[in-house]
């Protein structure tokens, strides 16, 4: 499943913008926290190989990413809510970078070139909030 930052709702948007009174803004992946793991796709624009081969492979292991509560979220270009993702995850602007989010907000894996689904699923899989998940679902 990819999505984008505008599927997160307005109250993201507004955070983004530094909220109504203008605070600092919280943390765009917030919405996901507890709910869903994050796979941030970061590239300078949607040209990039590498991000061209990031969804291939994403789209070639779709139910496994649905069986590990496992979103995209795409941070791509200069925009106001890729820059607040790369922001917060430490990206750099203008290189591609994938990072794999866990539950618990947590960057696990952030990688420069394409991640393999298999390194992906392994990593999720090891997490002890995932063996609990997969225990409960027996």
């Amino acid at each position: 499943m990819r999505i984008g930052l505008g599927t997160l709702g307005m109250g993201v948007a507004l955070a983004l913008a530094g909220g109504p009174a203008g605070n600092a803004a919280p943390d765009p992946l917030a919405a996901h926290r507890w709910h869903a793991r994050v796979l941030v796709l970061a590239a300078p624009d949607g040209d990039d190989a590498r991000l061209k081969a990031q969804r291939e492979a994403v789209a070639a292991a779709q139910l496994d990413f649905s069986e590990r509560d496992l979103v995209v979220v795409d941070a791509v270009g200069p925009g106001a809510e890729a820059a607040a993702l790369r922001r917060r995850l430490g990206l750099p602007e203008a290189e591609f970078r994938a990072v794999l989010v866990g539950k618990d907000g947590e960057a696990k894996i952030t990688a420069s070139e394409p991640i393999p689904p298999e390194r992906l699923f392994a990593t999720i899989d090891a997490m002890p909030m995932r063996r609990d998940e997969m225990r409960s679902r027996r």
